[in-house]
């Protein structure tokens, strides 16, 4: 705001000059202090005035400030809100599951030539079994004798209701192995479980309780193909066994790959792989897994199966089994107990820059490429070819050569990710698909009719 500032001197010059020539010289030491006595009059109300429009300001300035604070507190009390009615309504669907399993089975020739102390992962039963205690032997051994250790280890994870049948989706490695299974619920209600059906290529199982009645709230299933990095994320489930917990994130990645099998991830060349995981930073410990991931309307996105750390707890990346997996798998597990994946029995890695060059193929050509064909397999079957030849990339021997494939039923394959989600998203047993593959550069089609994913 500009201000046009009046001193009483200036004033004083003007009415000087005004006067000059209005009268005898004798009164004009009258007319000026008249004048001074005038301009004082009106300095004294400038003043006034400018303090009457900065007050103004001031209060205009207040007026539309107000709003502004009581816009964020607004938003916050709606983001808080929208938190605690997701939980409210969901985490009585959510429970938590323990169980039982045979240590000695679980251990015995699984993990040659791995370290001890192994790695946990959510809900993964405790592998590394602690010493008696020492702390008084002769008291408590008098023989010198150890105690002999219980042949049974305990596990924990999550899971959530998924009808009023009684039907209960968890993680498959939570459950795996178990003779024992144990269901509690929001209220504290513990029942026995039975298991329904298991599927380790996507880490998913069904369990069964009877006689829930009320307790059985079933969750709202979304659609994961909606999810879109950056939106809001929401884990519940029991890390650590702290039940009814709830963790909030952010949707990190997306179209992730975890090695599918218990077993698998704890070695460095898993079989086969889970496609489209959901990636989150929401906190998630061991004994979420089983647990659910929910957008900001309360539905399930995905089930929360793994993390990446060193150290066994959360370090920002999570993994989740996507819903549209879920709602694949699930339903196909109570009908028959398992699922069948389709099966073309290739190995393979996404065509990358070099080896494109390597195999003369323009550098910018993106697909599958074959490396292994199984014997005896679909695409063995079909004529399909691997790694035929070899090639050093910075100093390291890499397999090139054999067929790459750029499309399957007429879409577009960017990466082995992509041919693995589409054939869990788009096929089934037994059903033919057009493969298009380039063979030392030329493109063609090859007709292959997918066989059911064997056992690990």
């Amino acid at each position: 705001m500009k201000t046009k500032t009046l001193t009483l001197s200036s004033l004083l010059v003007v009415a000087v000059l005004l006067s000059a020539c209005s009268g005898p010289i004798a009164s004009l030491t009258d007319q000026a202090q008249q004048v001074v006595d005038q301009a004082q009059q009106v300095v004294d109300q400038a003043q006034s005035q400018v303090a009457v429009e900065l007050g103004n300001q001031l209060e205009t300035n207040t007026a539309k400030a107000a709003p502004a604070i009581q816009s964020d507190s607004g938003l916050l009390a709606a983001y808080e809100n929208a938190l605690t009615s997701v939980y409210d309504n969901v985490n009585p669907s959510v429970v938590f599951i323990s169980v039982l399993k045979d240590a000695s089975s679980m251990l015995e020739g699984t993990f040659p030539g791995l370290p001890e102390g192994l790695p946990n992962i959510p809900g993964f039963p405790d592998l590394n079994p602690g010493t008696p205690d020492d702390s008084n032997p002769d008291e408590e051994n008098p023989d010198g004798q150890l105690p002999e250790q219980s042949p049974f280890a305990g596990g924990l994870g999550s899971g959530f209701v998924w009808d009023s049948k009684g039907h209960i989706v968890t993680n498959n490695h939570v459950v795996e192995g178990a003779t024992k299974i144990e269901v509690t619920f929001a209220d504290g209600t513990s029942l026995p479980a039975t298991l329904v059906g298991a599927d380790p290529y996507s880490d998913l199982a069904v369990i069964q309780v009877e006689g829930a009645g009320d307790l059985l709230k079933p969750v709202t299933m979304g659609d994961s193909d909606l999810v879109r990095v950056g939106e809001l994320a929401i884990a519940i489930g029991n890390p650590y066994g702290l039940s009814n917990t709830m963790t909030v994130g952010i949707i990190s990645a997306l179209g992730r790959s975890i090695p599918a099998g218990e077993m698998s991830m704890f070695t460095g060349n898993p079989r086969f792989t889970i496609p489209e995981i959901i990636q989150t930073d929401a906190p998630i410990n061991p004994g979420n897994s089983g647990g659910v991931l929910l957008n900001d309307q309360g539905e399930v996105i995905g089930v929360t199966t793994a993390i990446e750390s060193s150290s066994g707890s959360n370090a920002g990346i999570g993994f989740v089994v996507p819903s549209n997996t879920v709602n694949q798998v699930v339903p196909t597990l109570i009908e028959d107990g398992g699922f069948k994946h389709p099966y073309l029995g290739i190995s393979g890695s996404t065509l990358g820059r070099e080896i494109a060059e390597a195999m003369n193929l323009n550098a910018n050509t993106k697909g599958a490429l074959v490396g292994e064909v199984v014997e005896g397999g679909p695409a063995a079957e079909a004529g399909l070819l691997g790694n035929t030849d070899e090639t050093s990339i910075d100093g390291q021997a890499i397999p090139v050569g054999g067929d790459v494939i750029i499309a399957i039923n007429g879409d577009e394959i960017k990466s082995m990710d992509e041919l693995i989600a589409y054939l869990l998203g788009n096929t089934r047993v037994g059903e033919t698909v057009t493969l298009t593959i380039l063979r030392d550069g030329n493109p063609m089609e090859v007709g292959v009719t997918l066989g059911e994913r064997p056992q690990q």
